[in-house]
């Protein structure tokens, strides 16, 4: 049995040092990784991103991460991404990296992804060139979703997670305004999960959601945004036969 820890949207920024630390730093004691499902910082900026390396640097479980809208916002994506790995941070984007646990292969395929909706109320790469450029946006994180996800079945990996900042199903904005919905997530998300296959997709974005959903296919997703889940991390506890038990909360 595979234990993941897992949060996203912590925002954390100048001021907030040390906030998440003390529970960091029991994660050994309740998971076996750890999964940082975008929304880091506040601005994203590299000042920020040392915060969250801080928080985050040393522990005894591997962690792997993807960046959220907010880690975009000043144009700093790659000093963020930087200050996180030279903590030893996975950052991933449209990649993916395996992790060996006590010799179970788990592979974790990571991109942010991108808004445009679900299925019958969704946006479509027809007309102006912004449209366009929106929706294809989003499928080019999708196809790189996919393809990472491919890529560590081809890998011999037990487990395969997908981890996201943006949501690929419905289920999990319940309790956010249904007119933001397409700015929350895609349903071309959730199609390349089920086309590669996945044992649990993860993500962040929608604080106002709920925790549990699952995509067309069966696979179980799960918010993680703080708000949602409301602890410092949440544990998922995940077998190679496809079998998952939702943790405690930490």
């Amino acid at each position: 049995m595979i234990r993941v820890a897992a949060v996203g949207d912590i925002h954390l920024g100048p001021g907030s040092e040390g906030t998440l630390r003390p529970a960091f730093e029991t994660v050994g004691a309740h998971a076996d990784l750890l999964l940082l499902a975008g929304d880091l910082t506040r601005h994203g900026t590299a000042e920020e991103a040392r915060v969250v390396a801080h928080e985050v640097a040393g522990l005894p479980v591997p962690v792997a991460a993807v960046l959220g809208n907010h880690d975009y916002q000043s144009d700093q994506e790659a000093a963020v991404a930087e200050e996180l790995a030279r903590v030893g941070v996975h950052v991933l984007e449209g990649d993916g990296v395996v992790l060996d646990i006590d010799g179970t292969k788990v592979g974790v395929a990571g991109t942010k992804g991108f808004g445009g909706g679900f299925a019958g109320r969704c946006a479509s790469d027809f007309g102006e060139p912004e449209m366009k450029s929106f929706v294809q946006y989003t499928r080019r994180s999708a196809n790189s979703l996919r393809e990472s996800l491919h890529e560590l079945r081809g890998a011999g990996c037990a487990i395969r997670i997908a981890l996201t900042h943006f949501s690929p199903v419905e289920d999990t904005l319940a309790g956010e305004p249904r007119e933001i919905y397409p700015f929350l997530g895609s349903y071309l998300l959730a199609e390349a999960v089920d086309d590669a296959g996945a044992d649990l997709a993860v993500h962040g974005h929608a604080h106002a959601g709920k925790e549990h959903g699952m995509t067309a296919g069966g696979i179980r997703v799960r918010n993680v945004a703080m708000p949602v889940i409301d602890r410092a991390f949440a544990v998922y506890h995940l077998s190679a036969n496809g079998h998952m038990r939702h943790g405690a909360h930490r």
